[in-house]
């Protein structure tokens, strides 16, 4: 209902986001979860909220799941027949059939004090574990923690200032059913990016079995928009009527251009035709500025609230934005992300020609202005890891 009331043409990559500001915790709701029901665990005199915005990595884990599950952290349990690869347990976890265990250090934070320690945890259909003797996987050194069918995954936005945690990718469990408390928060922290996420995925996975698959494939299948629908008249609507390509060049007026090729080449050279113009006239100036009004665009955001930005939407290849240098005058920052991590390329202003460029490769290839260049790498890799694909915006409905 969201996404049709606002119009978002990319019904996949939209999802509720129930924040809890006081205690920096942030989760995704999932599609069959009901949002009363979620909200009824609410304190009443909380500033819990949820948010409408973008999330491309919510079921990104299908697409790209050797990504999103190390090997070293996947190995397998009593229950799965010994002797296979680590991909094929993958495969099995997202099937939601037979599951692996997911196990590796984390800090955790211990009750009632500042301190964090490391202790080894194990992730199993049955529950959450944690070993109290390194890494040992014997029964008598296993320690229950937590019931996965009770429980939701939350990640912690500022866990270093707020919980002293000892890096950035901090995440905690809670019981679902409760409110949210700070005694009953299970405040844990990951080495990196990767083994964050891999925690984070594997416990919903584990939790909801195959209807996440179920909600994956529906968000594939679900209409993008109403376009395309017809009135019962059998007329089309009118915000979808065709465009046609038109030629005004001549004395006699317009017409129709039918050839496909033509019409093409006209489209082109339309929109094109501003940006070669070299007058200072106030149109030419406005466009020379419309990178402005791109949604990837973030004018004099920080490099950390860019980064967070890019961590709320989803860490998923290709996604990016372009922000204003703050080190560099008259220069931007492409942020792309790559294997879950935010990369950093400096866009440089110059000059050839009297006429001012914008360059990544120290002038070999020249854009005459940020939208041609987010245009050329939507297309082509040039000296990034991957295509420009999707833009991080910064719109919360």
């Amino acid at each position: 209902m969201l996404v049709q009331t606002a119009h978002c043409s990319d019904q996949e990559n939209w999802a509720l986001l129930e924040v809890h500001p006081v205690l920096s915790l942030e989760r995704c709701l999932e599609d069959h979860e009901a949002v009363l029901e979620v909200q009824a665990t609410w304190s009443l005199k909380g500033d819990t909220r949820f948010v409408f915005c973008k999330n491309y990595a919510k079921y990104e884990f299908f697409r790209k799941p050797m990504l999103f599950f190390p090997e070293s952290m996947i190995s397998d349990s009593a229950d799965v027949s010994k002797g296979m690869t680590s991909s094929e347990l993958i495969q099995n976890l997202l099937r939601s059939g037979t599951c692996p265990e997911i196990q590796g250090f984390l800090h955790v934070k211990e009750a009632s004090r500042k301190a964090w320690k490391k202790v080894y945890f194990f992730l199993r259909r049955s529950g959450l574990y944690c070993s109290t003797k390194g890494s040992s996987k014997e029964p008598r050194h296993l320690q229950y923690v937590a019931d996965l069918d009770d429980l939701n995954v939350y990640a912690v936005v500022n866990g270093r200032k707020l919980y002293g945690a000892p890096a950035d990718f901090t995440f905690c469990i809670k019981p679902s059913k409760n409110p949210v408390r700070t005694q009953d928060l299970k405040i844990l922290c990951a080495e990196n990016e990767q083994t964050r996420t891999c925690w984070t995925s594997a416990f919903r996975l584990f939790k909801y079995g195959k209807q996440l698959q179920c909600n994956y494939q529906l968000s594939k299948s679900a209409p993008r928009s109403l376009e395309g629908s017809k009135l019962p008249d059998g007329k089309v609507r009118s915000t979808d009527m065709i465009l046609v390509a038109m030629d005004f060049s001549g004395k006699a007026g317009g017409r129709v251009i039918q050839n496909p090729t033509e019409a093409q080449s006209a489209e082109r050279e339309e929109g094109q035709a501003w940006r070669f113009c070299s007058c200072s006239c106030l149109s030419c100036v406005l466009l020379a500025a419309i990178h402005k009004s791109q949604p990837w665009f973030h004018g004099g955001v920080s490099r950390k609230e860019a980064q967070r930005l890019m961590e709320k939407q989803g860490l998923v290849d290709g996604m990016f934005l372009i922000r204003e240098s703050q080190q560099h005058a008259q220069c931007f920052v492409l942020e792309l992300c790559y294997k879950l991590k935010a990369r950093h390329y400096l866009v440089i202003a110059c000059e050839d020609g009297g006429r001012k460029y914008f360059t990544m490769d120290d002038g070999l290839t020249l854009f005459i202005d940020l939208l041609q260049l987010v245009e050329f790498h939507q297309i082509n890799k040039g000296i990034l890891p991957v295509c420009l694909k999707h833009p991080c915006v910064c719109v919360a409905l």
